[in-house]
């Protein structure tokens, strides 16, 4: 046994390298493989958004835009018609004259941004700021303002490309840059949503992103989990 045993150890052992050899050749052919075959392979997302890329700042501000968005139109939807005319106090914004007020800067930033970038206006360009506010407290057409006006902010911010983030841009009477310009843009957004979430508190109304879990969590103390939502 002894004998055998060491007379066929080396072929055992050069058998061994050679598949674990094979086995390398292969792992790399794959490896290899697989990443030039894909550089020609389109897929959904190159066919939409290009390749892979770091986030951009135009990428970071179309996030922002549309959080902020969602939970304007969320508002302006919720509030009864009636409370379009409700203001905190005498010499405020009412609640259509925030909404108004929204729709107004953005259509301004998107003109400040063809103007700063030499673009042509589109049909973004024909809007009056007295439309605007004459319709303020009607809230079907201030919604649908109020939509417009994000949708054609959207369309132009992806106008941009990334190169463009250093270019000098004027904005609500600041010089800056479209970087720059887009962050103004974001924190009056902020400023004004937040005004929005008080305006509707104080008429008894709350979010409806802050409803669920608040709702949810009485209704598992005061009833058995039900198959259905109301």
């Amino acid at each position: 046994m002894k004998v055998h045993f060491g007379l066929f150890l080396p072929n055992d052992v050069m058998i061994s390298r050679v598949c674990i050899v094979f086995l390398i050749l292969t792992l790399c052919a794959s490896g290899l493989g697989l990443p030039l075959g894909a550089q020609h392979r389109p897929t959904d997302r190159s066919l939409t958004a290009g390749p892979e890329r770091p986030s951009s700042f135009r990428d970071e501000f179309l996030q922002e835009l549309a959080f902020c968005e969602q939970r304007f139109i969320l508002i302006a939807e919720t509030m009864p018609a009636d409370r379009y005319s409700w203001r905190p106090a005498q010499g405020m914004r009412s609640l259509g004259g925030l909404f108004a007020h929204v729709v107004i800067a953005n259509y301004d930033a998107i003109e400040a941004l063809d103007q700063g970038q030499g673009a042509q206006s589109g049909t973004h360009s024909s809007y009056q700021q007295e439309t605007i506010l004459a319709i303020a407290e009607d809230k079907p057409k201030i919604l649908e303002a109020l939509k417009s006006s994000f949708a054609q902010l959207r369309i132009r911010i992806l106008k941009l490309s990334d190169a463009e983030g250093d270019k000098p841009q004027a904005l609500f009477n600041r010089e800056t840059t479209v970087r720059g310009a887009l962050m103004i843009i974001d924190r009056h957004l902020g400023q004004h949503l937040g005004q929005a979430t008080t305006y509707a508190l104080m008429n008894g109304v709350v979010p409806p992103w802050g409803q669920e879990p608040h709702h949810q969590k009485h209704d598992d103390k005061s009833k058995p989990p039900s198959g259905t939502r109301d």
